[in-house]
């Protein structure tokens, strides 16, 4: 589905996806019969995408969109060590962790949520910043911040402690830098069955145990 949905980003195609595996959140459920109708009267959801950008430790830069998460990943048994800026303002020397990710609304219950991130309703217009095995600060739990802001990490030690930042299925690694912001200019459009739209599981997601 976040293939079909890059692929999108390019064509400007609408997206209606059935799930034929275990999870698919982001998928209607499979059910061939009527499908003609019940796509052409399905419920359009629009979400925007996060884009992220930074270079890696020899200075080459890189940039990807991502419909789930931003993560920063530790490559080696060395634990990261991650400084944050929010706008350009220092909200963090030092994260000590094996990661951190930065998740969208639809996004937050992949990833973000298996990293105890909240569930974010999809019309919050926030997105979740999240610790992935904070070691300090030990009780930190992320944030949740306005989605118009400018997410900044600095890798402390990239050489001696390499990370790897990962948007959706793009990896780049031994990052030095990466800076994320929602990335408005691009809309993706999901097609729901009536009543199953993705605000709807969004909703139920949080109280199934």
């Amino acid at each position: 589905m976040l293939d079909a949905l890059h692929t999108s980003i390019k064509t400007g195609a609408r997206v209606y996806g059935m799930n034929f595996g275990s999870v698919g959140f982001l998928m209607n459920e499979f059910r061939p019969d009527g499908l003609r109708e019940r796509i052409a009267t399905a419920e359009h959801v629009r979400i925007h995408p996060l884009r992220a950008w930074g270079e890696d430790v020899n200075c080459r830069p890189f940039e990807a969109l991502a419909i789930n998460e931003v993560s920063l990943l530790r490559e080696t048994r060395q634990t990261a060590k991650i400084k944050i800026t929010i706008d350009g303002r220092d909200r963090m020397g030092e994260l000590q962790a094996d990661g951190v990710l930065v998740a969208t609304p639809a996004g937050s219950t992949a990833y973000n949520l298996s990293a105890h991130g909240p569930i974010l309703p999809l019309n919050s217009k926030v997105l979740a910043l999240t610790p992935i095995s904070a070691f300090r600060p030990r009780r930190w739990r992320g944030a949740l911040l306005p989605h118009t802001v400018r997410v900044g990490f600095e890798i402390v030690e990239p050489r001696l402690r390499p990370v790897s930042a990962v948007a959706d299925n793009r990896e780049f690694r031994e990052v030095a830098r990466v800076d994320i912001v929602e990335a408005n200019d691009v809309t993706l459009t999901l097609l729901y069955d009536k009543g199953r739209d993705l605000a709807e599981r969004i909703l139920i997601e949080q109280f199934e145990s």
